[in-house]
């Protein structure tokens, strides 16, 4: 079972590659962002509760994010039996550690953590553009610098807590889609 964390900053690439990978490797995918908007999307509680949080550029807390991770994972046992590309999840160290019990309880574990690693300055742009072409109503200038400043002071950590786990594994987020996935298929390639 490859069980990968795809880890970035905002606007780092973290869905496109999640994407390839899947393609190529036949995962299931649980973007957490995904899950929250289409709960937004349907007017739901938790679409509610997340809206507040995401309007504000602030993270889901840690219990609820958790909650809806296992519920994905339980309910889609069989799309998971290869593995699971873990998207936009965890984000803080408390939310690692509880994942790493609520994969332990399954009777799996995190195989690596792809690490997207792209300039700030660059991200800021992405997610403006993205803004642009999508219509997400987050990426805009003000929720971009809150949702960077988030990621460095509650997100950043992780890159430590994964390295001295050895699971963490830097990729350069720049160039081309495809030179940003070979990347990513020869860190995979490592794992034997």
């Amino acid at each position: 079972m490859l069980n990968i964390v795809i880890f970035g900053a905002p606007g780092s690439g973290k869905g496109t590659q999640s994407d390839n990978i899947i393609k190529n490797y036949g995962l299931f995918h649980i973007s957490t962002g995904d899950v929250l908007r289409d709960n937004i999307r349907r007017g739901t509680e938790l679409g509610a509760t997340a809206k507040a949080y995401i309007d504000r550029g602030q993270l889901i807390p840690d219990e609820l994010m958790i909650d809806i991770l296992a519920s994905v994972l339980d309910s889609h046992k069989q799309e998971a039996a290869k593995g699971v590309i873990f998207d936009g999840f965890p984000r803080t160290i408390a939310q690692a550690e509880a994942l790493d019990v609520m994969l332990a309880e399954r009777g799996t574990a995190i195989s690596t953590v792809i690490g997207l690693e792209v300039p700030e300055d660059e991200l800021v742009q992405r997610i403006i553009k993205r803004g642009q072409l999508t219509g997400r109503s987050d990426d805009n200038m003000e929720t971009v610098q809150n949702r960077l400043n988030v990621y460095h002071n509650q997100t950043s950590p992780l890159k430590a807590f994964y390295e001295q786990k050895s699971l963490y594994q830097a990729i350069e987020g720049t160039g081309s889609i495809d030179e940003i996935f070979a990347r990513i298929q020869a860190a995979i390639v490592q794992l034997g």
